[in-house]
């Protein structure tokens, strides 16, 4: 039986003879990191280049059907990774040192992993929470294009799009957590039930998407698992609503505006309904925004259908100028302000 790590051992050698200057950091992870690894698992690891040469050493083979993939990765993209702006936190966190070419270039990789548990902290859970928020686009990507196909579209393509918002999702409710996935999808749905902040449907879910293969009922699946979701984040992001602050947070907001504003009663005058119409719901939207944020420190979420965050300005008496645009009179703007 084919040992890995012997494998692993003649590339190290190889590199020390010819990389040794040109490569920081090598390391292992996945399966054999993680002692769970079969006859049939392959060695994941990857190397960090010192030098724009270094990446010359990537190389992928196969041998006694055992896949080898030794693959290059930035510092840029491991501190991606070790924040939390990649999905594979746990190649840095879990990974096992094979190869470091200094002291301070191992140093350097376990700052990484500092970066992560400081990520974790309870004081951190706010940027967690909008890198949660984040992992959303995609979500709505994916849901329009099944709401766009309908009927139309095969299995194959619901599964694939499901699949898309099944491990966006995912990762999102493990920012929410501030946690990271230790296996990779399929292996891990374990770990995903157990996390604390999660939809209460949220195995019923699973079940329907994976396995249904009815295409109205994936969706409607993905639908619910992803409005689940959002409401999650939002009822976290309410809970680190910190007190008004409008002084502070609003500073230099108005200098901002003002030019939009003084464009909107240019544009008034002119009867130029085209650029009224762009700046006046522009200025609107701006400005509501900057209220929600001033009131409660954090912005309004893209992915709300209400206008909760424009309940400030029209406390505050702000006028409606979008209610106000007629194509054939703009004089109610004017008159407004």
């Amino acid at each position: 039986m084919l040992n890995v790590f012997d494998v692993a051992k003649s590339l190290l050698n190889h590199i020390e003879k010819v990389y040794a200057e040109e490569i920081a950091i090598v390391a292992y992870y996945g399966s054999y990191a993680q002692g769970t690894a079969t006859k049939r698992s392959d060695l994941d690891f990857f190397f960090i280049p010192a030098t724009p040469k270094g990446y010359d050493a990537s190389v992928q083979f196969i041998i006694d059907d055992i896949s080898f993939d030794f693959w290059p990765i930035s510092w840029e993209r491991a501190e991606r990774m070790a924040s939390f702006q990649e999905d594979k936190t746990t190649i840095i966190t879990d990974c096992k040192l094979l190869y470091t070419r200094s002291d301070e270039e191992r140093k350097r990789f376990m700052k990484l992993r500092e970066t992560t548990s400081a990520l974790q902290a309870s004081e951190n859970a706010q940027k967690m929470i909008e890198k949660a928020e984040a992992e959303l686009r995609d979500v709505y990507v994916h849901l329009y294009k099944l709401t766009r196909a309908k009927e139309s579209g095969s299995l194959t393509f619901y599964r694939t799009e499901a699949h898309g918002i099944l491990t966006k999702v995912f990762q999102s409710l493990a920012l929410l957590n501030r946690t990271y996935y230790s296996k990779g999808f399929g292996k891990n749905k374990e770990q995903i039930l157990s996390l604390q902040i999660k939809p209460a449907r949220l195995e019923t879910y699973i079940e329907m998407i994976t396995r249904s293969g009815v295409n109205a009922d994936i969706l409607e699946a993905c639908e619910a698992l992803a409005a689940d979701t959002l409401e999650l984040i939002l009822a976290q992001k309410e809970k680190h609503y910190s007190k008004p602050a409008y002084p502070d947070r609003m500073k230099g907001f108005y200098e901002e505006e003002k030019g939009v504003l003084d464009k909107i009663i240019t544009a008034c005058e002119r009867n130029d309904f085209d650029t009224a119409f762009f700046s006046a719901v522009h200025v609107q939207d701006s400005i509501a925004a900057f209220l929600f944020y001033a009131e409660t420190g954090q912005w309004p979420s893209d992915y709300t259908t209400d206008f909760t965050y424009q309940e400030q300005y029209r406390q505050l008496g702000f006028p409606d100028l979008v209610s106000f645009l007629h194509c054939h009179d703009l004089s109610a703007i004017t008159s407004s302000y």
